[in-house]
């Protein structure tokens, strides 16, 4: 089926409802980590299991964003984006109405299929309706977006849970969903390109087992031991699963996932950017909750409120980085970024249990608005470095890679944290457990200097022509 042209308004329009189902998508992800309790308990499960909802979710959108690449290459773009819209809405309805542990579990993997494809599609038909000078801030509105949900989410689901009980998450994101449902079967359009291509089931078969594998490995690094089977089974499986995979997909005419795009220098910089980015950026999410409360004995709830003007901070600002990749290009704001993330790490390497936790608010101020300056624009980087046809694969590979990055830097640094801490009671006695919290910060500066590297001698001053894309 051909695409159309869209005019200023169709673009517009469709671009809000993608925005509204990844809305919906980003504060379910979130909102469940303070419904768990109350789903442990009211299903009758142990922790253990209880976790499940959560990392069966990561491993099911690790297997499903590769997947979108081929997808949205074959399918019509709207029939698969309201195939995507139904599969989420399905998840919804079994999780409202579960009893039992497996149902729920069922749930929140067609969720998570859901919202992998969902998540895939955004980015992709965001990068395609918008002219290459206006994708910067679409991108940055879009970061906004789904970057402002996860901050409310988890306050929004603590009321709901507190009044009417945890059900009626998921009923109240059925009604979102239904709505944006209906939405896109008005207004949205086949804006991407088909070509006919057949299903590799083997190379799916092998990047489920590749990226599952280690999401789910890395992920249960920080429930057993580094040694347990629970974590070597899994990241064995996953490295098998990606060498078969990577030599598959290089002697494919066809590939399920084109690989051969990380051959483009600024497109293979974007993506490293982007890992270690997402390598610093979630080991901190982690670090700086431990350090509040079990540092200095905080609440959740302060905790929280420590985090919170960063995270406004990366929602406000997150479209006027958009708008300066768009007049200046990325080198600027690479460098700016990594320097100002870099900068931010330092300064938590010398705090102290004597200083308020306001000093550690403030520098994660600096810290998050350093990340927006390069989250959303090293995306919209990267796929416009590459040839139109190869955005949906250039997207989904740059995606899973970071969020794999993720998966590793917050497994890591954690580590080096319990580590440091545990081998220097005898040197620092009650205040080992900040030592450990400072040399873990120590390692995110070392690791942001590479990133800054990356940066000056990666990129280059003038922004990307459309002459690549042609």
């Amino acid at each position: 089926m051909e695409k159309i042209e869209l005019t200023n308004k169709k673009r517009m329009l469709i671009f809000v409802n993608v925005v509204i189902s990844c809305i919906a998508c980003s504060m379910l992800a979130t909102a469940l980590s303070t419904a768990l309790p109350p789903i442990i308990r009211d299903l009758n499960i142990s922790v253990t299991t209880g976790q499940w909802l959560t990392s069966g979710y990561s491993l099911m959108m690790a297997i499903t964003m590769p997947l979108t690449a081929f997808l949205v290459n074959r399918f019509p773009t709207k029939r698969l984006y309201c195939t995507a819209i139904i599969i989420f809405i399905v998840g919804l309805i079994v999780c409202a109405f579960s009893i039992n542990f497996p149902t729920m579990m069922a749930g929140r993997l067609l969720q998570a299929a859901g919202n992998g494809m969902l998540t895939s599609m955004a980015q992709v038909i965001t990068l395609t309706i918008f002219p290459i000078e206006k994708r910067g801030t679409a991108m940055g509105w879009y970061g906004m977006s789904v970057g402002a949900a996860p901050i409310i989410a988890p306050t929004i689901a603590g009321i709901m849970v507190d009044l009417v009980g945890w059900r009626m998450i998921f009923i109240a994101s059925l009604v979102i969903m239904a709505i944006s449902l209906i939405y896109a079967l008005i207004v949205f359009e086949n804006v991407l390109d088909n070509v006919k291509k057949k299903f590799d089931v083997i190379s799916f078969v092998m990047s489920a087992f590749a990226f599952g594998g280690i999401t789910l490995g890395i992920g249960n690094i920080g429930n057993y031991s580094l040694l347990n089977i629970q974590v070597i089974l899994p990241l064995i499986l996953g490295i098998i699963g990606s060498i078969l995979f990577v030599y598959r997909q290089m002697h494919m005419d066809e590939p399920f996932l084109e690989l051969r795009t990380l051959s483009n220098k600024e497109y293979a910089v974007s993506v490293i950017g982007s890992m270690l980015l997402y390598f610093i950026m979630m080991g901190s999410s982690i670090v700086l909750p431990l350090y509040a409360q079990q540092t200095l004995g905080l609440s959740a709830t302060t905790s929280a409120l420590m985090m919170l003007p960063g995270s406004a901070l990366s929602a406000v600002i997150s479209p006027y980085a958009g708008k300066i990749y768009d007049k200046i290009g990325i080198r600027s704001l690479f460098i700016s970024g990594a320097v100002g993330l870099t900068i931010s790490n330092a300064l938590m390497v010398f705090i102290n249990v004597n200083m308020s936790v306001w000093v550690a608010a403030v520098i994660n101020v600096v810290r998050n608005g350093s990340i927006t300056c390069l989250m959303m624009p090293l995306v919209t980087w990267g796929a416009s470095t590459v040839k139109k046809e190869m955005t949906a694969h250039a997207t989904a590979l740059l995606t899973s890679l970071r969020t794999i990055a993720g998966a590793i830097g917050s497994a890591v640094f954690v580590a080096i944290m319990t580590v440091v801490a545990e081998n220097s009671v005898e040197t620092y006695g009650q205040n080992s457990s900040m030592h450990g919290v400072n040399m873990t910060f120590l390692a995110m500066t070392v690791t942001g200097v590479f990133l800054i590297l990356l940066g000056i001698f990666g990129t280059r001053s003038r922004k990307i022509s459309n002459e690549n894309r042609k």
